[in-house]
């Protein structure tokens, strides 16, 4: 075996490492999608979308499905470093099928936003242990062409590294926002006792795992293994948050809605309100220079 020196890059991933911690971007990437379609020169905004929902405009103008496909394909790669697009991204692939003009200018909001912010990292700071944790979020009934709701799920690990991150429409309607958020943290309790599944092979063992959630309702039902009347037509699989939670392996806790981390993930935000809790995620927007700078500090 060789040592082939220090990790820069890995899948258009960049990785820069300091004494204080980890940035990972892809602004090369970035920048590459930019000049490909023809974004290189648009002007720029401050959120990567419009607070208005859209629909499916089933009387607009039609246009080119492939090129409307790269334009979200490539987006969508991004997201593997850039969780403040993924809301946005994740909405407009839902119009791939008979996308219009208005779906093509939500894209564009996308690249305009990305122009503005190609240097935003995220940071993973050194020495602030594993502790596993997570947000769910709910949008109840955004979807204004099939009124189902939008769910919203990230993880951290050590309290402020976000390692996992979704936006995705839920596959059923449900009646009640409760309901709906009930579905949202069952998901997003799937996803945690994946990641403590994996992280057992590391030698990491996590029970009571906090998971927080801005709905005291859907708190109430996971934390009662008796089954309601009101909630007995709702998908048997989704009930499992109830059994993990009374093993004390899931610990669920209310947070206000103004602390709602993963609110960011399920509908689209004011610029402050997006700027904050984008910065909350970790993600700082640094030049190369600013960089360099930081890591001579460092040194």
């Amino acid at each position: 075996m060789s040592m082939i020196g220090e990790l820069k890059f890995f899948l258009a991933i960049q990785i820069r490492q300091s004494l204080h911690g980890i940035f990972i971007n892809q602004a090369k990437y970035a920048q590459e999608i930019l000049k490909k379609h023809g974004m290189t020169f648009c002007d720029s905004i401050g959120s990567p979308m419009a607070t208005k929902h859209v629909n499916a405009d089933l009387s607009g103008t039609p246009i080119d499905q492939t090129k409307y496909r790269s334009k979200v394909r490539a987006l969508m790669y991004l997201t593997a470093s850039r969780p403040d697009i993924m809301h946005a991204t994740c909405y407009c692939a839902r119009y791939q099928a008979k996308p219009t003009k208005k779906h093509l200018t939500v894209v564009k909001q996308i690249f305009w936003y990305l122009k503005d912010t190609i240097h935003m990292r995220l940071w993973y700071p050194k020495d602030t242990g594993f502790k596993l944790t997570a947000f769910s979020d709910l949008d109840h009934a955004g979807c204004l062409d099939s009124c189902k709701s939008t769910s919203g799920g990230i993880q951290f690990l050590g309290g402020d590294k976000l390692v996992s991150w979704s936006s995705k429409k839920q596959d059923c309607t449900l009646m009640s926002s409760t309901e709906s958020e009930y579905v949202s943290l069952s998901a997003c309790c799937a996803q945690v006792l994946w990641m403590r599944t994996q992280l057992t092979d590391y030698g990491f063992h996590f029970d009571k795992i906090p998971m927080y959630c801005d709905s005291k309702a859907a708190i109430a039902i996971s934390c009662n293994p008796v089954q309601h009347s009101d909630t007995k037509h709702i998908d048997i699989r989704y009930h499992f948050i109830k059994e993990k939670v009374e093993k004390g392996i899931i610990e669920l806790f209310f947070v206000e809605t103004e602390y709602q981390l993963a609110d960011l993930f399920t509908k689209a935000l004011p610029e402050e309100r997006f700027k904050y809790l984008a910065r909350r995620l970790g993600m700082r927007c640094l030049t190369p220079t600013e960089l360099e700078a930081l890591a001579n500090e460092s040194a």
